[in-house]
């Protein structure tokens, strides 16, 4: 079993993190909620939910390189 590379991991996670709490943010823009909104109304705590659920790219990120890992195992060299 090899060691994990930290770089990959870290731009991995930093990109499935990034990158969902972006997708939440515009998904959330798209239904009209809006995390910026004055006080804690329902918009601004859906869109705040949003933004949260969103940075779970980051659980897709370990998913995608699991995945490579395994792949690179399964190659004999």
């Amino acid at each position: 079993m090899s060691t994990p590379n930290p770089f990959i991991e870290g731009i991995s996670d930093a990109v499935g993190f990034v990158g969902g709490a972006l997708a939440g943010y515009w998904a959330g823009k798209w239904l009209g909620l809006d995390i910026f909104s004055a006080g804690y109304d329902n918009a601004s705590i859906g869109g705040i939910l949003l933004v949260g659920l969103g940075g779970g790219g980051l659980h897709l990120a370990r998913f995608w390189r699991a995945k490579q890992n395994a792949k690179d195992t399964d190659t004999p060299s």
